[in-house]
C-alpha cells in the first residue's frame, strides 16, 4: 500500500511537471534566470502562507540537508534552462532523464540501498528508450553536454537527499528552501538579463510556479514514502507526457522509433515495481 502511494505521488507530479515544461519551452525568448526567478515566485506564493498557516518550523529540522537540496535544485533547474541555448530540446530533455540512474548510484553508495543487477539492466533499457524517443539530435555542442550533465547528476543527489531526510521534514520545508534560494539566485542574475513580459507571458510566468509547487510537492511526497530505486526510474513517464502533449499541443509527429522507445520505458518501468513489491 505504501508503494501504491509513493507510486500516485509520483505519476502525479510527473504530470505536473511536463505542464511547467511545456510552458518553458513557449517562454524560450526570456533567460534561465528570469524563467528561475519566477519559477521560485509562483510557487512562494503558495509555501509561505502554508508554512505560517500550519505554523510549521521555518527553518527545519536538517538546516545542512536542506541548504544541500536547495543549493542542488538551483542547479539542476539554471543547467537544464541554460543547456536549451546549446542543445535541441530533444536532446537536452534526453540527458536529463539520465538522473535516476544517478539517483539510484548515490543511493547504493550513501544510502546502502540494494539494487539487483536486474534492475540495472532495466534502468538501461528505459533509459535507451528515452534516447530513441527524443533522439540525441545532430548539434551536440560540448558546453551544453557539460550543462545538461551537471543538472541531471544535481538532481539525481536531489532524489537522495530527500531520501535520506525522509518523515523528518515536511514536504513543505523541502520545497521552500529550495525556492528561496532560487528567488535569490534568479532574482540577482536576471537583473542584467530582464526582458518585461507582456500580459500573457505574465500569467505563464507565474504559472510556472503553481505547477512547479505541485510536482515538487508530491516528488518529495513519493520519495518519502518509498524507496530511491522504485520511486527515481517513474521519473521517465515525464518524457511520455511530453510526448502526447507535444503531438496536441505543438502537432509534433512520432515515428515507429518514437513508439518502440515508449515500449521500452514501460517495460523498465513496469517490471522494475514488480519487483520491487515482489521483494
Amino acid at each position: 500500500m505504501k508503494n501504491s502511494t509513493a507510486i500516485f505521488y509520483m505519476i502525479f507530479s510527473v504530470i505536473a511537471f511536463s505542464f511547467m515544461n511545456v510552458v518553458v519551452k513557449y517562454l524560450n525568448g526570456f533567460s534561465a534566470y528570469q524563467i528561475v526567478f519566477f519559477r521560485s515566485i509562483g510557487t512562494l506564493l503558495f509555501t509561505i502562507p502554508l508554512i505560517i498557516r500550519n505554523k510549521i518550523p521555518f527553518f527545519g529540522n536538517n538546516q545542512k540537508w536542506l541548504i544541500i537540496r536547495g543549493v542542488a535544485g538551483v542547479i539542476s533547474l539554471t543547467c537544464f534552462f541554460q543547456s536549451l541555448n546549446y542543445l535541441a530540446i530533444g536532446t537536452a530533455t534526453s540527458l536529463r532523464y539520465t538522473s535516476p540512474i544517478f539517483a539510484v548510484i548515490f543511493a547504493f553508495i550513501f544510502l546502502k540501498e540494494k539494487i539487483k543487477a536486474v534492475q540495472w539492466l532495466l534502468f538501461l533499457l528505459a533509459f535507451v528508450g528515452v534516447l530513441l524517443i527524443k533522439g540525441l539530435g545532430t548539434d551536440v555542442n560540448s558546453i551544453g553536454l557539460i550543462l545538461v550533465f551537471v543538472s541531471a547528476i544535481s538532481l539525481g543527489l536531489i532524489f537522495v537527499v530527500i531520501r535520506k531526510i525522509e518523515n523528518s521534514e515536511n514536504p513543505l520545508i523541502i520545497i521552500n528552501y529550495f525556492m528561496m534560494m532560487a528567488f535569490l539566485f534568479g532574482g540577482v542574475l536576471s537583473i542584467n538579463n530582464w526582458k518585461t513580459p507582456n500580459l500573457i507571458e505574465w500569467l505563464l510566468l507565474l504559472s510556472l510556479g503553481f505547477f512547479g509547487y505541485a510536482g515538487q510537492l508530491y516528488m518529495t511526497k513519493a520519495f518519502q514514502s518509498s524507496e530511491t530505486s522504485l520511486v527515481a526510474p517513474l521519473k521517465y513517464l515525464e518524457v511520455i507526457f511530453m510526448i502526447i502533449i507535444g503531438a496536441i499541443w505543438f502537432d509534433e509527429i512520432y515515428n515507429l522509433w518514437s513508439l518502440f522507445g515508449i515500449f521500452l520505458i514501460l517495460i523498465g518501468l513496469v517490471y522494475n515495481i514488480y519487483l520491487k513489491r515482489k521483494k
